[in-house]
């Protein structure tokens, strides 16, 4: 890979879990290699318990804000990543002939239901799967 700094966007429905957790570890696990943006169709807040998760593996994600997509960013990023199904469907349509867009889709951790622990454990498990592909995607050099 060049030196230039790739430009990763990821984009879910409400850029408060999913999307959020991923440019956590992309800036953590990542290095200088990438600009790193998150955003959503909507902007539903930033959700605690994403922060709570991302806390426990080290990585502090409390001063990200939840954003809208924005056309600029989308035109400029080198890859589009959407990690839900309903941004992948709904995604704008993207006037960017250098972008690779991708689908990682994982399932919404705000949606689980049950107790405390329960629901926590299932934000672990989503954190620990976006942290794989993550991983996976540095040390492809992409």
């Amino acid at each position: 890979m060049d030196n230039k700094k790739r430009l990763v966007y990821f984009l879910c429905t409400g850029n408060s879990c999913r999307s959020q957790i991923a440019d956590g570890y992309l800036k953590a696990l990542g290095g200088d290699k990438y600009e790193v943006k998150s955003a959503g169709l909507e902007a539903h807040g930033l959700n605690p318990r994403a922060v709570a998760t991302m806390k426990e593996d080290g990585i502090d994600i409390s001063n990200h804000t939840s954003d809208v997509i924005d056309p600029e960013v989308l035109a400029q990023a080198d890859y589009i990543i959407t990690l839900c199904g309903h941004a992948n469907d709904n995604c704008p349509v993207v006037r960017n002939d250098k972008a690779e867009r991708w689908h990682w889709g994982f399932d919404d951790p705000a949606k689980a239901t049950g107790t405390e622990e329960e629901i926590t454990a299932k934000f672990r498990e989503v954190r620990e799967s976006i942290k794989s592909r993550i991983d996976q995607f540095v040390k492809e050099g992409k």
